[in-house]
């Protein structure tokens, strides 16, 4: 099933599940202001290099994030597409909840005859 005729729900979950850790989002708001190395990014995390590797990897296989090899080094760069994918998903949702909440507010505002409703 494609969602917002442009994510699939298998997308979807890999998005959000990478977006869940917070060390995950902060690799993506890194990359987003400025590409870095592996290296480089596991030199802002109490943790080790590899499980800063194995956080990139889950960020890759969400398309949140590429790689691409440098010499030596494995740059990460940011796919903002994904996330504007991800945006429009949740603007959707936005857009039926406060489409909900018109209709509630239309039926609190409708008039009440004289007398109540259902009133003889």
């Amino acid at each position: 099933m494609v969602v917002g005729n442009e994510l699939t729900n298998d997308e979807v979950d890999r998005i959000f599940r990478a977006l869940a850790d917070a060390t995950r989002r902060d690799i993506v708001t890194r990359v987003l202001r400025q590409e870095q190395s592996v290296s480089a990014l596991a030199g802002h995390y109490a943790m080790s290099f590899a499980a800063v590797q194995k956080h990139v990897a889950v960020l890759e296989r969400a398309s949140l994030v590429t790689k691409q090899r440098r010499g030596r080094e494995q740059v990460v760069h940011a796919e903002p597409g994904t996330l504007h994918r991800a945006a429009r998903l949740l603007e959707s949702y936005e857009e039926l909840w406060h489409g909900r909440a018109r209709r509630i507010d239309d039926l609190l505002a409708e008039e009440v005859p004289p007398g109540g409703r259902g009133a003889e």
